[in-house]
């Protein structure tokens, strides 16, 4: 009877097994048909009218390219913005793996651009070495200083162009780091505070987060921000590198009721921003502008803009001369031309600005000049995200450098190139639960801290190998920058010292 039993139930199972395949292959017959149809008759695209459902297979591997690409078909030294060893340094250091490799370097010493140190000959031993210098912001024109041992900090990211779950793991990473995180333009979420880290506010072209009900800069809300123990700085950003002349893009799928509320925007529509402050038309206007954010808050004031049409520095400098240091800012973060972005135009991402190789002495050695260098302290931003980048730009003459690609790494970014399309399959710049689902903000924040930790160890590393007891004493004569005949030039020759202006030397 069992047996009975057990053949009549294969018996079933085959039948019903064999009506749901021909069921499922009626169902791909009408479907072939169906996209054969659409496509003959369809005059938008050439390759489907003329290869009707096989075309179709075109953008389908056109689409999963980007993702198989660096997999597959791309060395280890290719691709970009960013090839496979320089992720692959982030991943390591992110979980904290030895970063030591074998038998000789892949990377050629012949790419223009590209930087070479130079080792003395007699490195401090370890009993000579020194702790990182406090870099200081403010003092003596804030009423509330701000003092970091850490040159090493995470860029500015806005919540809504960053998921939740990635904000909440910088956050808590950047706590444990002892590093500040930037909000970026979007304003400040319950997201930014969780971790307990130090926050550098921006203040963005729309004013978000600390807007009245017209879009206007709001000195009540600057208060309430500034009272926030974390919120430590404030940034008033002209630029950024990626789409200089552009204001920030928040597509409407990604603007949520708790992104609304933060910004102070409507739920569900394109955010957009100004592509400049229209409060801000003039010099004169923006050093009112840095001015009066420091009294309100209390707390040091800054700008950022990338580099191009430079004539405005030495005006800028000027001015503040003749209006007092009161009005200077107190710090200056200078973004590269190949900076980061969730969306921006091709040819403003390609084309625009100037790089950070050549921004960064332009604005130290002017600062120089006009014997503000002690005054304003210099960060930058923009591509850095492994050691060698971040020495050469202490050698350049930045104070601080900041990272927002390395930590998405670090985060465990893949580089699909999916941030500004709400399907990132990381969960780092989507607003899908699902996709965030796989970003789980407590392990994410370890590797978080392990990156700025072994990234400013091995910063240590190369400013020990040149002959230095810490990285703030590297100077432009440890580098050398291979030129476009692939020949090291030194950084001196490329970029001499500026010489402060004698009407701006400090008498004694």
């Amino acid at each position: 009877m069992e047996m009975d039993a057990l053949k009549e139930f294969a018996l079933a199972f085959i039948e019903i097994s064999a009506l749901l395949l021909a069921l499922a292959i009626g169902v791909l017959i009408l479907a072939v048909v169906w996209m054969y149809i659409v496509d003959v008759t369809q005059t938008s695209q050439t390759i489907r009218r003329n290869y009707p459902v096989i075309g179709r297979f075109r953008y389908f591997f056109e689409h999963l390219g980007e993702f198989f690409r660096q997999y597959f078909f791309a060395l280890d030294r290719e691709e970009l913005p960013f090839n496979r060893a320089q992720r692959s340094w982030v991943y390591r250091a992110a979980k904290n793996l030895d970063s030591t490799v074998a038998f000789g370097s892949t990377h050629p010493l012949n790419q223009p651009g590209d930087y070479i140190f130079l080792n003395g000959l007699f490195p401090p031993l370890d009993e000579e070495l020194k702790p990182r210098s406090a870099i200081r912001f403010g003092h003596g024109f804030a009423h509330t200083p701000y003092s970091t041992t850490s040159f090493f900090n995470i860029s500015a990211m806005s919540f809504g162009a960053l998921s939740a779950p990635a904000i909440t793991a910088l956050s808590s990473g950047a706590h444990k780091a002892g590093i500040w995180l930037n909000t970026g333009e979007g304003g400040i979420s319950p997201y930014h505070l969780q971790g307990g880290c130090d926050i550098l506010f921006q203040i963005g072209t729309a004013k978000y987060g600390v807007r009245d009900t017209n879009g206007q800069l709001s000195d009540e809300k600057l208060k309430a921000l500034a009272a926030h123990e974390q919120v430590r700085m404030f940034e008033i950003k002209l630029s950024q590198g990626a789409k200089p002349g552009k204001g920030g893009i928040l597509p409407a799928a990604k603007v949520t009721e708790v992104i609304a509320s933060t910004r102070g925007i409507p739920i569900g529509e394109d955010s957009i921003s100004p592509n400049r402050h229209p409060d801000i038309g003039s010099l004169d206007d923006l050093l009112d502008m840095i001015h009066r954010v420091r009294q309100v808050t209390g707390k040091p004031t800054g700008i950022k803009a990338v580099i191009g049409q430079s004539q405005w520095l030495d005006e800028f400098c000027q001015k503040i001369h003749q209006r007092g240091l009161d009005y200077a800012p107190d710090f200056f973060t200078i973004d590269s031309a190949d900076g980061g972005t969730g969306a921006a135009p091709q040819s403003l991402i390609d084309y625009m600005g100037l790089p950070l190789s050549r921004s960064l002495p332009l604005v130290v050695n002017k600062l120089v000049e006009y014997g503000l260098r002690e005054r304003i302290k210099v960060i930058c931003s923009g591509k850095m995200i492994n050691p060698s980048g971040v020495a050469a730009a202490l050698c350049l003459g930045a104070d601080c450098v900041n990272s927002a690609r390395g930590f998405m790494f670090a985060l465990g970014c893949v580089q699909a190139l999916q941030c500004n399309k709400n399907t990132c399959p990381t969960g780092i710049t989507t607003h899908d639960e699902d996709l965030q689902r796989g970003l789980v903000p407590a392990d994410k924040a370890v590797r978080v801290a392990h990156y700025a930790h072994n990234l400013m160890h091995e910063v240590e590393v190369i400013a020990h190998s040149c002959g230095v007891a810490e990285p703030a004493l590297l100077q432009r004569d440890n580098a050398q920058i291979i030129n476009e005949m692939g020949s090291p030039q030194s950084m001196v020759d490329l970029y001499p010292e500026a010489q402060t202006l004698p009407q701006y030397r400090k008498s004694h």
